[in-house]
């Protein structure tokens, strides 16, 4: 039988990780890159040298991922960094994200992609601010699925009781913010000694769910946007030689078409070849004459897959237009509500004239009303603020100089996105999202 599953196609999952510092994040991925022998033999040797240098009777499978110098020296993770592994069912990449509270925008980038977090809280401290806070981010960016990774529970003498309070409370939480109870898959676990992340817990009889691997590899992947209406930002303009200029070069390319292909990666949904289409922000018309990849055509390219599009008709498509699906495109607007993760150590105030990055269109944007806050610990909005700070994150206006083809990130996650850029230095200042995300989620809605 074992042939037979090796030679089944294996399907990815995207997910990340967050939580508090010293929860004990990097000893996990650690353990999920050593129990799934996705790590070389000479890196285990490092590791079991170092441990042994500082004393530890087992190896720190933490050093595993703590490559920076700067984290070795600190003991944490201070960057969100991207690990690739596999099993025999699955293909993994992982978006290990830091703990502490001044890093949270890491955990906005690292969980922006991801289809399932590992939210982890140590055993001994249960739900704590940071936890809400994570939780409130999760929901917001509308990551489908979570994993509550109840760690260390080796602390605390595998006391069922006090895991089944820390799982009520998170349950309680994770309901007010949109996740439904199927969402939602509490583990408890050691990542230290191997309990219930790949081998299940001797410890831990009363346990009867998955352990975290076994869940990482049998929880649905809905795969990004692909229900969603078709979108194409244009990345760029193919145009192959032809005619003399092409043969005097090569004898082969002079049988290629005269033809303006479109480049770029499938942001939603699926395009066809008959497909009608309508080209943004300009609003031309027309129908997809063949969708192609560099090893020939197609019969139909999904969310995530890089394609060009030819079209049946001569539309000027440049780099930074969309296409769409005609029958049900994006708005285009010049004036955005939406909702911000703010990234900056300088606040951001109305007013403020800044870059505006979506798809693959940058346009100048002016910052109007700060519209409200929200306030992560009680997953409610508080009353309009005067600016938003370092991790904040508020509703606002925003007035951008050229048409953008947009959706509401509740409805396409991909093209509801994008990014604030300061003009003077290129840095990124904020992730936006279009619309209010939690609108839905009882209790989040702005007063007044």
């Amino acid at each position: 039988m074992a042939g037979t599953d090796s030679a089944q196609p294996r399907d990815l999952l995207r997910f990340a990780t967050a939580g508090s510092v010293d929860d004990g994040k990097s000893t996990l991925v650690g353990r999920l890159l050593y129990d799934t022998k996705s790590v070389l033999a000479d890196q285990i040797e490092a590791v079991e040298r170092a441990s042994i240098d500082k004393g530890l009777a087992t190896p720190d499978l933490s050093l595993l991922v703590d490559g920076l110098r700067a984290e070795r020296e600190q003991g944490i993770t201070i960057d969100v960094a991207y690990r690739y592994f596999g099993t025999a069912t699955r293909e993994f990449v992982l978006a290990d994200t830091p703990g502490h509270v001044q890093y949270t925008r890491n955990t906005v980038t690292g969980a922006s992609t991801a289809e399932l977090a590992v939210l982890l809280v140590d055993a001994r401290n249960g739900v704590v601010p940071q936890t809400r806070r994570h939780a409130a981010v999760l929901s917001l960016l509308r990551v489908p699925r979570l994993v509550l990774a109840i760690n260390k529970i080796d602390l605390i003498d595998y006391d069922e009781a006090k895991i089944a309070d820390i799982e009520r409370e998170f349950t309680e939480l994770a309901r007010s913010l949109g996740f439904g109870d199927e969402a939602v898959q509490v583990i408890p676990l050691s990542a230290l000694v191997g309990d219930n992340v790949a081998e299940r817990g001797e410890r831990t009889p009363w346990y009867e769910g998955p352990t975290l691997l076994e869940h990482l590899e049998a929880v649905p992947v809905e795969g990004p946007d692909a229900e969603a209406p078709f979108r194409l930002p244009v990345q760029y303009v193919i145009r192959p030689r032809n005619g003399a200029e092409a043969r005097s070069a090569d004898a082969s390319l002079g049988d290629l078409h005269d033809y303006r292909g479109y480049a770029g990666q499938v942001a939603s949904g699926t395009v066809r070849p008959g497909d009608e289409v309508v080209v943004l922000p300009e609003g031309h018309r027309t129908t997809v004459s063949e969708v192609r990849t560099a090893d020939g055509p197609l019969a139909a390219a999904g969310a995530g897959l890089s394609v060009t599009v030819l079209l049946a008709d001569d539309i000027d498509a440049p780099r930074g237009a969309m296409i769409a699906a005609a029958a049900d495109p994006p708005e285009i607007t010049t004036e955005l509500d939406a909702t911000l993760c703010w990234l900056a150590e300088k606040p951001l105030t109305p007013g403020a004239r800044l870059l505006l990055k979506h798809g693959t269109r940058t346009t100048q944007v002016i910052v109007g009303a700060l519209a409200a806050r929200l306030d992560t610990e009680a997953v409610s909005y508080t009353d309009a603020p005067d600016q938003l700070e370092i991790n904040d994150i508020g509703r606002v206006s925003l007035r951008v100089a050229d048409p953008l083809p947009v959706d509401a990130y509740a409805r396409v996650r991909t093209t509801g996105g994008f990014v604030l850029i300061d003009p003077p230095t290129g840095n990124t200042l904020a992730a936006g999202l279009v619309g209010d995300p939690l609108a839905a989620v009882p209790g989040t809605r702005p007063q007044g």
